[in-house]
């Protein structure tokens, strides 16, 4: 047998199944997903940095969000792409525990960045006098540090102590994996409670109790004699203290402001000035309610289906020493758990007026310095 022929028939077989469509089309897909996640968590970090009116302590979560979900699409995800077109480790140990570290640490980071936008949303909705005074740019600076800090904490002992793999056959030839194996199942339990089942059951909680507590205050704000009350409640500059303030529909007015929040009322007070004061109240019951159950109902499903499946799968492998799963499914629910990190920016910004409007006028910028 001809050895040149030998290595050349080898070498192009192995050309052949690098280049394999089946691979090109899977490459291409996780390219498009990570430059996508890349785009739509950079177009809300700049919108929430140049639009004024997005400068507000409640957004600056949804800005620390979108940069973890940024540094996942960034600095993870272009690695697992040729990991998984190789199907092997090539880049070395070192870049291997990197990469593990920050995929580790920034996936964590996500998950409790949404557990604490459900505790600001819940105290906000439950709260709302007092918890707005607290609801300062130092506090949110502080509960970001504190949110990185723990992710550390969470992620850092199961990288540590894990199994280092080695290389080892697979067919005719050597392969190499970079993965996190425990020997103790304690380390399983930290690492997976820590990251995912504790803010899990966080989020649900906190999202039934805003559930409710939205519920309470569209029932509260059914009588229109409330409604009457929380208007002429309201003063305005310029606007007579009088009680008997003409409430008529013969005048109609440019401006438009909603006197609760958003996430959990239905009601809306227009405000004119003319030759004389006038206040209008235009009633939409249970809209904005029912709005934010279907938003709640995006924000847990999309959470969900993303990330159980991957962290049942760590339990299932590294309790149960008998149990393994494929190179594939294992690549397939990782992938799946970065699709938040795309599905993230879209469901905290798509339903927000004020995100909308920052969009629309940085589109046209974005087109603009690609053209």
């Amino acid at each position: 047998m001809d050895p040149i022929n030998c290595s050349s028939v080898g070498l192009s077989d192995v050309l052949a199944s690098k280049m394999s469509p089946s691979k090109i089309l899977l490459s291409l897909t996780l390219s498009f997903l990570a430059v996508a996640t890349t785009t739509i968590n950079s177009l809300v970090i700049t919108a929430i940095l140049i639009t004024r009116k997005l400068h507000q302590p409640a957004n600056y979560l949804i800005c620390s969000l979108a940069v973890t979900d940024l540094l996942v699409a960034v600095l993870v995800m272009p690695i697992s792409i040729v990991y998984i077109a190789e199907e092997t480790w090539v880049l070395g140990p070192i870049v291997c525990h990197l990469w593990l570290g920050v995929d580790v640490t920034c996936c964590t980071c996500s998950i409790l960045h949404l557990a604490a936008i459900a505790l600001d949303r819940y105290r906000a909705i439950t709260d709302a006098v007092a918890y707005s005074q607290k609801r300062t740019y130092k506090r949110a600076v502080i509960t970001i540090l504190a949110l990185w800090t723990l992710s550390v904490l969470v992620s850092l002992p199961p990288l540590v102590w894990r199994k280092f793999p080695v290389e080892h056959k697979d067919g005719e030839r050597e392969v190499m994996d970079c993965l996190i194996e425990h020997d103790h199942v304690a380390f399983t339990v930290y690492s997976t409670f820590g990251a995912f089942y504790i803010p899990l059951t966080l989020i649900l909680v906190l999202y039934y109790k805003i559930y409710k507590a939205a519920e309470t205050l569209r029932n509260r704000r059914g009588s229109s004699r409330l409604v009457k009350q929380t208007v002429s409640s309201v003063m305005l500059p310029g606007m007579s203290s009088d009680k008997d303030i003409a409430l008529s529909p013969e005048t109609f007015c440019p401006a438009e402001k909603s006197f609760s929040d958003p996430s959990t009322d239905g009601e809306r007070v227009r405000i004119t000035s003319s030759s004389g004061n006038l206040i209008k109240v235009r009633r939409n019951p249970g809209a904005r309610e029912r709005r934010a159950a279907f938003t709640l109902g995006l924000i847990l499903g999309a959470f969900v289906i993303c990330w159980l499946p991957f962290f049942l799968k760590e339990v299932i492998v590294n309790i149960c020493p008998n149990c393994s799963t494929s190179a594939v499914l294992a690549d397939f629910l990782t992938w799946l758990g970065y699709l938040n990190s795309l599905i993230n920016p879209l469901i905290y910004t798509i339903f927000n007026e004020d995100f909308k409007k920052a969009f629309k006028k940085l589109m046209p910028l974005c087109c603009s310095n690609i053209l």
